[in-house]
């Protein structure tokens, strides 16, 4: 999740747990361990593109560092808050809570959290929240700001804390509740069709839980697709095929930066030719979408790269994403999650890949 996030949710889980104790302090110890994985953006002030993307919840997120600094770090809080009558173990508890949501939060999410390293580089990723939800964000935010105005001994204060958690943690499991029904009627649609594939992943779109994306691996290509909860299961999928590209990518194959790219991505990565080297996207994360020709519908990827095969430095560089049609974006994901297909389908052609036209897509109806 977003570093607001974190540090919310652990300033929230410091009053609960030690705010009769510690006043507003528990709030600001609790928002400082929440976000101490997020510790690894160091590294990336430092480390080139490719780099970053292996370090970046990595081993600062891992359970091994969050298990040392549990029992490493509660002695000393334990002694600093002697005088508030605090114990090793309550302290302990303190900073696995305050830590551990921050594991669980980005576990929710569909980046991939390393959580097993340095054993296993498997990313850990369910795929429930977007990486930036404000369901979750502003209940904890409100309850935060208005806690640190309130007295320690103020009676409102663990009753306010409360509810600041209770309305995300609802919120979460709504989210798990609807990722089960909509994955339902993916797989409906998709064995109706009696299609063969090697894997699958739902994830939700930009900033809600209504509206769901699948991604269908099929080996040589993606098939790309949106349902929303309101949509029984036998409502059928508009699918995208968005072609791999294997042919692009052996070309870089053997470069670090290709192999890293192919690691972070878990295989979810398309690839295509460019003048100077190779265009590389990961599909998990969705696209914007445009509708600059009312027949047309183009997806630009929102995690891309532009590899350079004869760069000196950083030969992997990230694309930022256009948010030259974010307002339309918005607005048209708003209307498809209530059932407007119209609007948001259309031709679609693949953009994002620079000095190239786009590239014109099948659709399965």
């Amino acid at each position: 999740m977003d570093s607001v996030t974190h540090v919310v949710m652990g300033a929230a889980i410091g009053e609960a747990l030690l705010g009769k104790k510690l006043g507003n302090r528990a709030l600001a110890w609790g928002a400082l361990f929440g976000s101490l994985p997020d510790i690894d953006v160091l590294f990336g002030m430092v480390a080139d593109t490719s780099w970053n993307l292996m370090l970046h919840r990595g081993i600062t997120h891992s359970l091994l560092l969050w298990v040392v600094a549990v029992f490493g770090l509660s002695p000393w809080l334990a002694k600093l808050w002697k005088k508030d009558k605090v114990t090793r173990n309550q302290a302990a508890g303190f900073i696995a809570a305050a830590m551990g949501s921050h594991l669980l939060l980005d576990c929710l999410t569909t980046y991939g959290t390393k959580v097993f390293s340095p054993f296993s580089n498997y990313p850990v990723g369910f795929s429930c929240l977007f990486i930036i939800d404000p369901f979750v964000t502003l209940p904890l935010l409100v309850a935060v700001v208005w806690l640190a105005f309130l007295r320690k001994k103020d009676p409102k204060r663990q009753k306010l804390c409360r509810r600041g958690l209770m309305i995300p943690a609802i919120y979460i499991g709504v989210a798990v509740a609807a990722k089960f029904w909509v994955s339902s009627g993916f797989e409906a649609d998709l064995q109706r069709r009696q299609v063969t594939l090697q894997r699958r992943m739902e994830a939700p779109t930009l900033f809600n839980i209504l509206l769901w994306r699948s991604v269908v691996d099929r080996g040589d290509e993606f098939w790309i697709g949106y349902k929303s909860v309101f949509e029984t299961p036998t409502t059928p999928v508009r699918w995208v095929v968005v072609p791999k590209g294997r042919e692009s990518f052996a070309l870089v194959a053997e470069m670090p930066e290709a192999k890293r790219v192919e690691s972070f991505s878990n295989g979810w990565w398309i690839a295509r030719p460019t003048a100077k080297g190779v265009w590389l996207a990961d599909l998990r994360f969705g696209e914007m979408r445009g509708w600059e020709r009312k027949t047309n519908v183009d997806l630009r990827p929102t995690f891309s790269w532009q590899l350079y095969k004869d760069a000196d430095e950083d030969r992997l560089r990230r694309i930022q994403p256009s948010d030259r049609n974010a307002g339309e974006h918005l607005k048209r994901l708003a209307m498809r999650m209530f059932g407007n297909r119209a609007d948001w389908e259309g031709n679609p052609r693949l953009t994002g890949n620079p000095g190239s036209l786009p590239e014109i897509l099948e659709a399965v109806e």
